[in-house]
């Protein structure tokens, strides 16, 4: 979207580290809000404090295969004339009142790593409304190339083609995508009802107008408890059960603290998530024996 140095860009705090670097390398400045407390993503009645006259986009993460509430921000994106770019790498298939995720903004982004629903491997894809914005995608992720002189340059680009390889792949997946869904929707609620009266945890929830594909299962614990999800994760590890941190806010991670960024900034829901969330295995092989094993051994250790 050609940014300018200063120009803001709106994202949430609680994502993966590629969202602010995307931003950060192309010459603009991450503008964070906290994350809504029982969904997880960006809290879309935050965004609008946010908004200034450097304000060029807002950049929607769905997190962890749950969609966040598209038609507040994408209003707003029109009141201000905002563009609305969607990090859907981890919602493959997943729908916002019935819409297709990564399909709701103005630009798209999905993830093809090994551990998303679709996988090459590595990779990922682009997508956009405008042609315009298409044909540049096409020239950036190609060297630039001109359409009309072949190695003649007129600024920068990158070496982020895909190979055919990766691509087949890809598209065999898509081509089950839906029983991928199914299986990943039938896991979550299966850990849901072996879980479900455990007191010193909050299951993940599911919005009316959401349907997420639960990429991970993950929990948070109880303020009850005197220890954080580090504790709990030891404990698991010693069991030979392996699970995961959940993200830390991009106004704590050490490298952007040392370029000056987000200085004095707190986001209570995103360091609470930080501090008290982790996710269980949840991949598509799993048998309902591992998942009695899991949810058995995690009930185990916060006692």
């Amino acid at each position: 979207i050609d940014l300018k140095p200063g120009d803001e860009v709106i994202m949430p705090t609680f994502t993966i580290i590629s969202t602010a670097l995307a931003v950060i390398r192309a010459g603009g400045v991450p503008v964070l809000v906290d994350s809504h407390p029982t969904n997880w993503q960006i809290d879309a009645g935050k965004i609008e404090q946010k908004i200034n006259s450097k304000t060029k986009a807002i950049l929607v993460v769905h997190i962890y295969g749950h969609p966040a509430d598209m038609d507040p921000i994408t209003e707003m994106a029109s009141r201000y004339n905002l563009k609305v770019i969607e990090d859907a790498a981890e919602v493959h298939g997943a729908e916002y009142k019935g819409r297709k995720c990564g399909g709701l903004g103005d630009i798209s982004t999905f993830s093809f790593y090994a551990n998303k629903l679709v996988t090459t491997g590595e990779g990922g894809m682009v997508l956009v409304r405008d042609e315009a914005l298409a044909e540049r995608a096409r020239s950036l992720r190609n060297l630039c190339f001109q359409r009309g002189r072949r190695f003649y340059h007129e600024e920068l680009g990158y070496n982020f083609r895909l190979t055919n390889i990766q691509a087949a792949l890809g598209c065999s997946q898509l081509e089950r995508l839906d029983d991928i869904v199914r299986r990943k929707r039938a896991i979550a609620h299966g850990y849901s009802a072996r879980l479900k009266d455990v007191a010193q945890i909050k299951l993940p929830s599911e919005e009316a107008w959401a349907k997420s594909v639960y990429w991970v299962y993950g929990v948070i614990l109880g303020e009850s408890l005197p220890y954080d999800a580090d504790t709990v994760l030891q404990r698991l590890a010693d069991r030979q059960i392996g699970a995961r941190p959940f993200f830390l806010g991009m106004h704590e991670q050490p490298v952007f603290r040392k370029m000056g960024l987000f200085k004095g900034e707190r986001y209570p829901v995103a360091e609470r998530l930080a501090r008290r969330g982790f996710y269980i295995p949840s991949g598509l092989t799993i048998t309902e024996h591992q998942m009695d094993r899991v949810a058995s051994v995690l009930k185990e250790a916060l006692s």
